[in-house]
């Protein structure tokens, strides 16, 4: 009935079977690839730094909830409704903060009591070093009156900014104090129900190891808050040991200002030192005594780097300075000091989550010490060499 198809009637646009195959897979230039991730990762610094105020807090309980939970569980085993559990954690919390505020709070109370003779003998010294400086460079005394004039004039120029700043602060403060609490409670209860929703994102077959490398995070990144805040109280003791025993005025305040700050590689400590160095050398008068202040605080941060911190938690997880210093920097770019407190922390759970799945393993290394990598790489090393390049690492290791 209809004729058969031919070279001039066959219907068109019908693939052939010997063009019956897969489309060519176009690959996408590296540049255009590079250029969407920059683009997409301004516009998530963009949307950090604009939620702020929504995101400190949860970022803040996410990693108290992570530090409170074996306090929860432990609880709960025996036999605590969880509830209740939860509730005793948080007012355990609150009482340890309040003990610290109480604490530092009679410091600067003494401190403050202590600043008009504190003035009078920097005022004193800054005398002796113009009459010195005049004697030598033939430099120009400044008056005391001067001098405090001109130090008046500039605080009343910027004490509404001061104050503003104050306020916003004190504000802002308010309320994440406000609201970490309730977030605590929040991801503490419904921490399985939290666990379930991700499992609805994981196929039925994968959800063990998920399940599995969930559970790794967790305990290393409890492992590593646990141990940072383990290093903060030894380091803390110690340098009121060695504060007390040359007779430093705030030597416990001093002491736990400088362990927090010791978190900081290298910039730390030379903030953490020098600022109880400057308050003896005024107070004494005494070069010495200053530079004994500076001597306690190298010797503790020398055991801190060498004994004290990889004992507790160079084990877990370790962040190279570098990294660290990078993340203190980009975190007070995009949070202020809220985001150089949770910097540390923060790149710590990233270097576990990049540690967990081998297409970021690169960059978790990249984030860990150098002698992790280093110790990583000689036993990988070991399983495929031969017997000559075995024996050259034994050489070199004697």
């Amino acid at each position: 009935m209809f004729p058969r198809p031919n070279t001039i009637n066959q219907p068109r646009n019908i693939p052939t079977p010997a063009h019956n195959h897969a489309p060519a897979e176009v690959k996408q230039s590296p540049i255009i690839h590079y250029t969407f991730l920059l683009i997409g990762l301004s516009l998530l610094v963009f949307v950090l730094h604009k939620l702020d105020g929504v995101l400190l807090p949860i970022l803040f309980a996410g990693l108290l909830s992570v530090l409170l939970l074996p306090l929860v569980v432990r609880l709960e085993k025996w036999k605590l409704p969880r509830i209740w559990a939860i509730i005793m954690t948080l007012l355990l919390l609150v009482a340890a903060l309040a003990g610290l505020f109480y604490l530092f709070g009679t410091q600067l109370l003494t401190l403050r009591d202590e600043l008009p003779k504190l003035q009078e003998k920097t005022l004193v010294y800054f005398d002796q070093i113009q009459q010195w400086a005049s004697q030598k460079f033939g430099y120009q005394p400044m008056s005391k009156e001067e001098l405090i004039d001109k130090t008046m004039k500039s605080v009343k120029k910027s004490a509404g900014g001061y104050l503003g700043s104050t306020l916003s602060m004190t504000a802002a403060v308010l309320s994440v104090t406000t609201l970490i609490p309730i977030y605590i409670f929040c991801f503490l209860y419904y921490r399985d129900h939290m666990r379930q929703f991700m499992f609805r994102f994981v196929a039925p077959d994968k959800r063990t190891t998920v399940l599995h490398t969930m559970d790794n995070i967790q305990t290393v990144v409890q492992a590593y808050i646990q141990g940072l805040l383990t290093v903060i109280v030894v380091v803390s003791v110690l340098n009121a040991i060695g504060l007390l025993l040359l007779g430093v005025k705030f030597a416990v305040f001093f002491a736990v200002f400088a362990s927090v700050l010791a978190v900081i590689p290298y910039i730390g400590i030379m903030v953490g030192s020098a600022i109880p160095a400057l308050v003896t050398l005024v107070e004494t008068g005494s070069i010495g005594k200053a530079a004994a202040v500076v001597g306690v605080f190298m010797f503790v941060q020398f055991l801190e780097g060498n004994f004290i911190t990889p004992m507790i938690t160079g084990s877990k997880v370790s962040i190279n300075p570098m990294a660290a210093i990078v993340a203190l920097i980009l975190g007070g770019e995009l949070w202020g000091t809220p985001g150089m407190i949770l910097s540390i922390p923060l790149v710590a759970v990233l270097k576990v989550l990049f540690d967990a799945s081998k297409t970021t393993e690169p960059w978790g290394f990249l984030l860990g010490d150098v002698t992790d990598g280093e110790e990583t790489q000689n036993d990988k090393s070991d399983d495929k060499t031969g017997f000559f390049a075995k024996a050259w690492q034994m050489i070199k290791r004697m």
